[in-house]
């Protein structure tokens, strides 16, 4: 039916479909595209029948090109409409970080013992400091108000307030007889005063912030507040500032959602109390208990409190058992717990009790939490709310510590570098414990936390302070020569050079490229290269550069989808030597991070080949360049690379496998080692080899179309704590953007603002020194708005407010919950404990959605979910059982129905850009190639006897009714009947010799043989499935006429039917009508009246497929009258 000839009018789909460029609409089929178009009607159609008799016009390749054009500018218009809130530009209109402070707080003290540790040096100690650091000159400085008697009544009672103005006038002995009423209090006359003005500075900074006259806010005074209760002072607090500022921010500025975290050493149990039974305000303390050994004593102070009534799980405290904790443990509870709970919650304000009790030296808290610790919480929480946070200060009682903590939290605010924390931050076996029944204890309530599958996890021993950089400049590294590397054979293959022109323009329209320091790029040397690259394999690819156009086309096609002209080992090396500039301006602190604009891809390119449209592997020679300038009598630079392209980046993996100084974490699309590059060596329990293992951390995500909160699940769960516990010196990002919303090739829903938290996040390492690389990523729309994000977030922006966060797929949680067994023996972050007898006691988790202020009595409304739904409203790690394979039995459901089940949330939207026509490739890197069969393989077919071979399970060369009806009878010569599937998890894959996918996500080299007068006769195996299968819409009413005629010109022969709207038009041997349907609709599948064998235009190949049966039966019963055998299960 269709020759090579068609296969290059196909193409004309590349120029009007090509996703690189068309912003394709990333939350639907590629069907949708044509939803956007208003449909023609049937008078229309018989207008243009009309017009067409005795013209006979036929459309043109120009004007298919002009309605694909058309289509192109509507959906890159729907792109940019979903992308109408990166509006980066205005992130930089809000500026400053506001200080609170005064002399006047200075003014009271205690009368009756002159060294009472909370003291009016406190305050004192903290401005000196940060007077002394320059800090206070970089501050925007606030005056503080008086707290008006109704904003006091937001939380305390009119006869506490009352009581408390009374003893502005009190003689000694009565303040005395007073505070001895009260547990830990001591009363001056200025108390009021001071106390009135507190809690005004906090309201002063949460007007500013809110209204965006600052970034964010720090109020140094005193007294404290988030021990005091609404109507009694207690433990040196007399109003709840805190509290306070969040009702104020609900009634006067609309706030829904308030964070309060708390990391005083104390537990504030005034906060708790206030907002027990209230879920708009979400309470978070970490503190000192020792089993209710220490002060306040309360039981309520144990992570058995979460809340009462519709507050229930909206207290989250984090007890601790022992003193002397450490970074690690504070940095664990914020990233295995806060955090995660914390982007569920989704706050619009974040405030904090910044006691620094809990700081190394202070006498009360005895605790080992560095200075710096604070700094890098901090940082942490400015992912929040967009950055609205807010700073008060509680206890802390070494003038020293409690300086050194402050300062440390308003750099941080300022937008300073996150400084290198002392290694090991591991957290220690008590921490595990508390954040592990802390976990328990909230389970129920948070659909994050039940990612965590419970059960015991694998134990091993545990394995065995710099300056931070001054600069505090972003680099960027960008050289449009590296444009010249092209593909001569396919203008349309998606690693086009377009793509970092297109990102670098996006940066010069934001105004970030004017905001970054420029950094040359440069050649990588041979020498450089060898660092990672064999000679020989050098010396391949400079071969190339002298080599003439079918010598290239021959090598290229020796590797793994590459393709090669005579500039490309030049523009391999000026990416590699860029990337060398970046990460030297960065460790000699001449810039603080650093983003890097190069091509061609480096992630997939092995020791001695090229792979994946990659030639040098740029991540890990920049890597082992940073590692060679450290002096050679210290420990080898501990480089963390992080992976987020959505192919698994396989030369990365193996050249480091061995070696314990460089942490390689790839979060990829896996698909049971179906997605390129198709090997086994990209699953979770590849963890490294001798002294590497567990340096090698794999996050494999299949059967499911993974976007943000997978994402964000699998940083808060895997690869913060295990970053944190490495301890690198330099963060390196192997940043493709092919995961990204609207991507072809990766078929994902990561959003800008998505890599924006990740790239926030991953900031608080390495003292900030953090490299962003591009790799991957084809949509150019996409690749452009997502680097700009990231950009933005090292420039010090604050990140973007994030779309509701659901729980991760049930997928995603299976994945998470393997890496978490597979590196808990090397990795002691990763041990959180909970029991397996949690999640199954959960029939139905609770699942939050956003929140009512106040409560009222009223929990927030829960997601409505289908009850066909398998996984959905469950919790990921309990739902993850509802994707299993299963068998079903004939008749139960019908083929879309059992297709939908096996391809739960699969929803890919693949494009129709070619790659380099190469031979079959060999695995990447000589890694195992992999087709995981099923724990339940489907029932093979089998023929009875006496059985025919039908039309749709073959595909012959005969073309004809009358050999269609011969072969029903008995004739099965030249004939190949389809494969059984087998199921996979929920992803279909063939068991037959199938290609499996290459590098630019389609099948490649199916060759489809068909009888033809152009063509060698011969049979074909038809795919069992494909990803556009989704675009299949339901038979009409009406049926299918098979006698229908052509409905643009009239035609009768050689006609075909849309499966996606079910128009009849001509084929490609009459005057290519559906072939020019297929270009400006986008509509993939269509099935022939002729031999009723089904063709997908997307995949150049034939589909057969049960799905596919309720359209080709009623064509059957059209053609012969009869029905064709229901298909085997």
């Amino acid at each position: 039916m269709y020759n090579m000839a068609q296969r290059r009018l196909l193409r004309v789909k590349g120029k009007c479909e090509t996703a690189m460029d068309s912003g394709t609409d990333p939350s639907g089929p590629m069907v949708s595209k044509a939803s956007g178009r208003s449909p023609q009607g049937t008078d229309s159609n018989t207008a243009k029948r009309e017009s067409g008799k005795g013209k006979s016009k036929k459309p043109t390749l120009q004007d298919a090109r002009r309605k694909g054009k058309m289509d192109r500018s509507k959906g890159e218009e729907e792109l940019s409409n979903q992308l109408k809130n990166l509006d980066l530009h205005s992130q930089t209109k809000v500026a400053g970080t506001g200080l609170v402070s005064s002399d006047i707080f200075t003014q009271y003290h205690c009368l009756w013992d002159a060294s009472h540790p909370e003291c009016p040096e406190r305050v004192s100690a903290v401005m000196n400091m940060a007077e002394k650091q320059g800090l206070l000159a970089r501050c925007v400085r606030v005056e503080p108000r008086v707290a008006t008697e109704e904003e006091l009544l937001l939380v305390h009672t009119k006869e506490y307030i009352e009581r408390m103005t009374q003893t502005e006038k009190m003689p000694e002995e009565e303040l005395r007889s007073l505070a001895d009423t009260y547990d830990s209090i001591y009363i001056h006359p200025n108390t009021f005063k001071c106390a009135s003005l507190a809690a005004g500075a906090v309201l002063q900074l949460v007007d500013k912030v809110m209204t965006s006259e600052l970034l964010n806010g720090f109020s140094v005074a005193r007294p404290p507040g988030h021990h005091a209760q609404a109507g009694q002072m207690n433990g040196y607090c007399m109003f709840n500032n805190l509290a306070i500022a969040a009702r104020y921010a609900q009634k006067h500025h609309g706030v829904k959602r308030v964070l309060i975290v708390d990391w005083d050493v104390h537990h504030g149990q005034g906060i708790q109390y206030i907002f027990q039974d209230d879920p708009s305000v979400l309470y978070f303390s970490v503190h000192r208990y020792e089993e209710g050994a220490f002060w306040p004593h309360l039981k309520d102070s144990d992570s058995s409190a979460i809340g009462s009534g519709p507050g229930e799980g909206y207290n989250i405290n984090l007890p601790w058992n022992q003193t002397g904790m450490k970074d690690g443990d504070y940095l664990a509870a914020f990233q295995q717990l806060l955090l995660p709970v914390a982007y569920e919650f989704q706050p619009e304000l974040v405030l904090v009790a910044a006691g620094f009790d809990s700081v190394i030296g202070d006498p009360k808290g005895e605790m080992s939490a560095s200075p710096e610790c604070f700094a890098v919480l901090t940082h942490l929480l400015k992912g929040l709310a967009q950055g609205r946070l807010v700073l008060a200060l509680e206890g802390g009682y070494s003038l020293e510590a409690i300086a050194k903590g402050a300062c440390a939290c308003l750099r941080a605010l300022l937008g300073d570098s996150c400084p290198h924390l002392d290694a090991p931050v591991a957290p220690c076996q008590s921490a595990l414990k508390s954040i592990s029944e802390t976990i328990t204890a909230l389970y129920p309530h948070w659909a994050c936390l039940q990612t965590f599958e419970g059960g015991p996890l694998p134990e091993q021993s545990d394995e065995p302070k710099e300056e931070q950089a001054g600069s505090q400049l972003t680099g960027l590294v960008y050289d449009q020569r590296m444009m010249e590397h092209h593909n001569m054979w396919d203008g349309h293959h998606p690693e086009q050079p377009m793509r970092i022109a297109r990102i670098f323009s996006r940066h010069e329209d934001l105004g970030l490229v004017a905001r970054c320091h420029s950094i040359p790029a440069r050649l990588a040397t041979e020498k450089e290269l060898a660092l990672c690259h064999s000679d020989e394999h050098i010396q391949t690819i400079r071969s190339t550069e002298s080599m003439k156009p079918r010598d290239l086309h021959r090598l290229g096609g020796e590797y793994n989808s590459i393709y090669i002209n005579n500039e490309s080992y030049k523009c391999a090396r000026l990416a590699a030597g860029a990337c060398f500039n970046a990460a030297q301006a960065v460790l000699s602190g001449q810039v603080r991070n650093a983003v890097a604009i190069v091509r061609p891809p480096g992630h997939h390119a092995e020791t001695d080949k090229a792979c994946g449209f990659c030639f040098f592997n740029t991540a890990a020679l920049t890597a082992r360049y940073a590692q060679s300038l450290s002096p050679k009598n210290k420990p080898p630079l501990r480089v963390l690379i992080l992976d987020w392209d959505v192919h698994h980046g396989n030369g990365t993996q193996h050249i480091f496998e061995e070696d314990d100084s460089v942490l390689y974490v790839s979060l990829h699309r896996y698909e049971d080692g179906t997605f390129f590059p198709n090997s086994e060596d990209a699953d979770y329990d590849k963890v490294g080899q001798g002294k590497g293992r567990g340096f090698n951390v794999n996050i494999p995500w299949s059967g499911g179309k993974m976007g943000d909160p997978e994402y964000l699940a699998a940083f808060h769960h895997i690869v913060m704590p295990i970053a944190r516990e490495f301890s690198p010196h330099l963060v390196l990002v192997s940043a493709g953007f092919d995961a990204a919303r609207g991507d072809p090739l990766g078929g994902y829903q990561v959003t800008p603002e998505g890599y924006a938290h990740l790239t926030h996040q991953l900031m608080s390492l390495a003292a900030g020194r953090v490299v962003v690389i591009l790799e991957g990523g084809y949509n150019l729309t996409s690749i452009s708005e997502s680097m700009a994000m990231c950009t933005s977030m090292l420039l010090g922006d604050s990140p973007p407010l994030l779309a509701p966060v659901p729980p991760p797929h049930p997928n995603a949680a299976l994945s998470i919950n393997n890496v978490l067994r597979a590196h808990a023996p090397y990795w002691s972050s990763l041990r959180v404990q909970i029991p397996q007898s949690l999640r199954l006691s959960l029939p139905s988790p609770k699942t939050r959605g956003k929140r009512t202020p106040a409560g009222k009595g009223k929990k927030s409304p829960r997601q409505s979910t289908p009850a066909n739904s398998p996984g959905q409203g469950l919790s990921p790690a309990a739902a993850a059982a509802a994707v299993s394979p299963v068998v079903s039995s004939p008749g139960q459901t019908s083929g879309l129905e059992d297709l939908t089940k096996g391809l739960l949330s699969l929803d890919l939207n693949t494009s129709t850009t070619s790659a380099n026509n190469s031979p079959a490739p060999a695995p990447a890197g000589g890694a195992r190639q992999k087709v995981k069969p099923s724990p339940q393989r489907a029932p093979e077919m089998k023929m009875e006897e006496g059985d025919r071979v039908q039309p749709d399970t073959l595909t012959s060369g005969n073309t004809d009714g009358e050999n269609q009806a011969a072969s029903m009878q008995g004739d099965t010569r030249g004939t190949a009947v389809a494969q059984p599937v087998a199921e996979t998890g929920s992803v279909a894959v063939a068991t037959g010799d199938q290609e499996v996918e290459g590098a630019c996500g389609t099948a490649k080299n199916i060759f489809i043989i068909c009888g033809g007068e152009d063509m060698d006769s011969g049979a074909v195996q038809p795919l069992s499935w494909c990803p556009h299968l989704e675009a299949l819409k339901p038979v009409p009413p009406a049926g299918i006429n098979i006698q229908e005629p052509c409905v643009e010109c009239g035609s009768e022969e050689e006609n075909w039917i849309c499966l996606c709207c079910y128009k009849v038009l001509c084929g490609r041997f009459i005057n290519e009508h559906m072939v020019l349907h297929g270009v400006t609709s986008g509509h993939p599948l269509v099935l022939s009246f002729s031999d009723l064998s089904v063709w997908c235009y997307a995949c150049e190949a034939y589909i057969d497929n049960k799905a596919l049966y309720n359209a080709k039966n009623t064509a059957h019963v059209a053609k012969f009258g009869q029905d064709m055998p229901v298909p085997a299960v």
